[in-house]
């Protein structure tokens, strides 16, 4: 199980790694040490806030204390450096804890979200060789402990299943804490800091490699655009297992700054609002279809929204006119933010005219972000005109975790990552980003691998072909159609039974199609290949029901034609 550098996780090479460390990107420092630093610099100032069931806080001092503790319980149990853990908590305090004493022991964090199943879970603690599993007893209404002991069985390096709440058969984290009787050895600034999970449109997510010292420079660039601040009250609206929350600026980047993180356990307004004015929150992020409703929300609430000072927004691509409405409703100023888990962030900024804002996804973090827009060739094009976004630099990825054949058609041969949108840039040198090249689809922030879908639906015995392809959603930017043709001979087929078909295999609530179809035929390209592009183009908004039904209405929900916790944050 152990790691090795240049093969599991492509590295940058030698000469840019030199040019990023004279730059002072990269400056040798560790997560593990940071939260030291801040927690010696302002030990009683209120670093982490859980609101859920009951409200609890966590200064400095306490987090960096309750981090060390339980490292050492974890090594105490046999988790040590370079080992991979997979990590599925909801936005609760406990979630932060887990993070930095994995950090601070040089264990790996691979991140999943509370939406994902046997299929996704399963993958990741099997590809992974997971030596561990950190889990909620309950969530959503879906009983973690059962899945855990499903993969439990099914994978050999899977020694432990830590709960929070009540175990059941494993191991309660709330045991596994205790006094350190020697420091700890820590990870190298150099080496993984976490597996993240990456979109794709071949089934499940790729895992990205990021490492303390890239990491750390995107959430230092992130802190100073945004402006955070030891005085930054940051709401985690989104799963904090997210790239955006977590690092755009997110929770990372407000403790960074030193500022007070605030978990929020569901994304809605009538749970976000209360604690914006409880909490006096000055900063957020959300994905468009939550933006859109946190705007008509705020229109009517008698909640007092007064501090909150930035909304970001990001995720997917947020359109001029939803953009124009937002700061009039909520108060707050807005940026844009356009990125990817693989590495390069933009963002609007602060000093923006209003007008750039609203009509742009903005410009990247660093100077050394190199930025190509190319055609259909590789050609560069010229500025104005949209083509292939393609980008380097220091906090972008030069590989996936264990999966060449991926990296070949992902990276050119000079370490250009082929990012899949479509972009033009402007005179002021912001990015527009018109969409994605790929069949990938991007619901509500959510990326969903048609394939994947497809894998499932095909697997129902009425079923003789199937084909996913994204419908424009006015609230979540994309929903899933599935075109799907009958079995000859069998049975009548209904929407509801193929839907909840894709659910009972084990996939996420988010992936679970939309819309379902029934067809006679697939059309076909000049080489007999289902063309999904003559798919999408009848696949026009009017084909989409006035009121769509959300996979799964949250309490105190809103209206259907509103999106639900499921179809914003992965929650099931």
């Amino acid at each position: 199980m152990t790691i090795t550098p240049g093969v599991d996780a492509p590295t940058w090479p030698a000469e840019f790694a030199d040019r990023y460390r004279a730059a002072g990107h990269w400056r040798g420092e560790t997560f593990g040490g940071m939260l030291r630093e801040r927690a010696a610099a302002h030990p009683d100032r209120i670093a982490l806030i859980d609101p859920a069931p009951e409200r609890r806080t966590w200064t400095y001092r306490e987090l960096d204390e309750r981090v060390d503790r339980l490292a050492a319980g974890f090594a105490a149990r046999g988790i040590g450096r370079g080992d991979r853990v997979v990590l599925q908590l909801p936005n609760i305090g406990e979630f932060v804890e887990v993070v930095f004493a994995l950090f601070r022991i040089g264990a790996l964090p691979v991140y999943a979200l509370p939406a994902h199943r046997a299929a996704e879970i399963g993958y990741f603690c099997a590809f992974t060789e997971a030596v561990a599993y950190v889990i909620p007893d309950r969530h959503a209404g879906f009983d973690h402990r059962t899945l855990a002991s499903e993969i439990q069985a099914t994978t050999p390096t899977l020694k432990l299943v830590f709960v929070v709440g009540d175990p059941g058969e494993h191991t309660p984290l709330a045991d596994v804490p205790r006094d350190p009787d020697r420091p700890l050895p820590g990870p190298e600034p150099h080496e993984l800091a976490f597996l993240q999970l990456s979109g794709g449109t071949t089934g499940v997510p790729k895992l990205i490699p990021r490492t303390h010292d890239d990491y750390l420079y995107s959430i230092r660039g992130s802190d100073e655009i945004c402006g955070v601040t030891a005085d930054t009250r940051f709401l985690v609206v989104l799963p904090a297992a997210h790239n955006f929350p977590m690092s755009s600026p997110g929770w990372l980047g407000a403790l960074h700054a030193g500022g007070t993180v605030v978990m929020c356990p569901r994304p809605d307004p009538a749970t976000a609002f209360p604690l914006v004015e409880r909490e006096r929150i000055t900063m957020t992020g959300l994905v468009p279809p939550l933006a859109l409703l946190w705007t008509d929300a705020a229109l009517t609430s008698g909640h007092d929204l007064s501090s909150l000072d930035l909304l970001l927004v990001g995720g997917a691509k947020y359109s001029e006119q939803a953009a124009r409405r937002l700061e009039p409703a909520l108060g707050c100023r807005l940026m844009q933010v356009f990125g990817m888990a693989e590495g390069l962030v933009c963002y609007t900024r602060l000093d923006d005219d209003r007008e750039t804002v609203v009509t742009t996804q903005g410009l990247p973090i660093s100077p050394d972000d190199e930025i190509r827009i190319v055609d259909d060739t590789g050609a560069d094009v010229p500025d104005g005109a949209f083509g292939h976004l393609l980008t380097r630099g220091p906090y972008t990825i030069r590989g996936y975790w264990r999966a060449p054949e991926h990296d070949a058609r992902s990276f050119t041969e000079d370490g250009f990552y082929r990012t899949g949108d479509i972009v033009r840039r402007v005179p002021s040198g912001h990015l527009v980003v018109e969409g994605r090249a790929k069949d990938q689809i991007n619901r509500g922030g959510e990326k969903i691998a048609p394939e994947e879908v497809e894998n499932a639906v095909l697997a129902h015995p009425s079923v003789h072909d199937v084909s996913v392809v994204a419908v424009p959603d006015e609230y979540l930017g994309e929903r899933t159609l599935a075109y799907v043709i009958p079995r000859a001979g069998a049975a009548p087929l209904k929407a509801a039974e193929i839907r909840r078909f894709v659910r009972e295999r084990g996939l996420a609530a988010y992936k679970v199609p939309d819309l379902v179809e029934f067809v006679p035929a697939f059309p076909r390209t000049g080489v007999g290949k289902t063309s999904k592009k003559a798919q999408r183009s009848t696949a026009t908004p009017k084909s989409i029901p006035t009121t769509p039904t959300p996979v799964r209405a949250p309490q105190s929900s809103p209206p259907q034609s509103s999106p639900s916790e499921s179809d914003v944050s992965g929650s099931d």
